[in-house]
């Protein structure tokens, strides 16, 4: 009787968007095949745009399957940021269209999922299908701040992506809040 292969599914997940004043919180969930470039991967945060940008199109072209959860500002101030954080999970988890058997969750906490878990701290530095799922969440989020800057043009969320910069406090300070700032956060400028 020949040897059965058994393959077994992976998943990464991680978010984007835990820090800033203003938009949603992203979660992505990835799923790569075992022959993966994983040279392409890195935490998002430590590619640059356009490395990002490129491994994305890898990504997407070559894994298994990969979903995205989003929760927007109203969400986050209901539920708080933390609670928010692993309802997005829990939603890029749910939009996968193949169950994995064992999910890695970047971070301390795991969202209500059905499915075996695993917690990395600094997951998204050393685990392959979590810094896949950074780079997902990170890009896609960047996209919609993008997005949002044509429509309120006085807070520059394309260039800080709704992060609390010195620039972008002083235009809270003095135009308020715009209709995705989290109204839950403080907005105060240093002095």
């Amino acid at each position: 009787m020949a040897n059965k292969i058994l393959l077994m599914y992976l998943c990464g997940i991680d978010e984007a968007g835990r820090g800033p004043l203003a938009g949603p919180v992203v979660a992505a969930s990835v799923i790569l095949p075992n022959k993966f470039p994983n040279n392409i991967l890195n935490d998002s945060k430590k590619l640059t745009r356009e490395k990002r940008k490129h491994a994305v199109e890898i990504i997407k072209s070559l894994c298994i399957d990969y979903g995205v959860g989003w929760v927007w500002p109203e969400e986050i101030d209901r539920y708080n940021i933390h609670f928010a954080t692993l309802l997005a999970m829990k939603r890029a988890y749910s939009a996968l269209t193949i169950k994995p058997d064992l999910v890695l969750i970047d971070g301390l906490f795991a969202p209500p999922i059905n499915a075996s878990v695993q917690v990395h701290v600094k997951g998204d530095t050393y685990v392959p299908s979590i810094q896949a799922a950074s780079i997902i969440a990170k890009t896609t989020r960047d996209l919609w701040m993008e997005r949002f800057s044509w429509i309120y043009t006085d807070y520059d969320f394309d260039s800080n992506m709704g992060y609390p910069t010195v620039q972008h406090r002083r235009v809270l300070e003095k135009k308020g809040p715009s209709p995705i700032h989290r109204t839950t956060y403080r907005f105060t400028v240093p002095r």
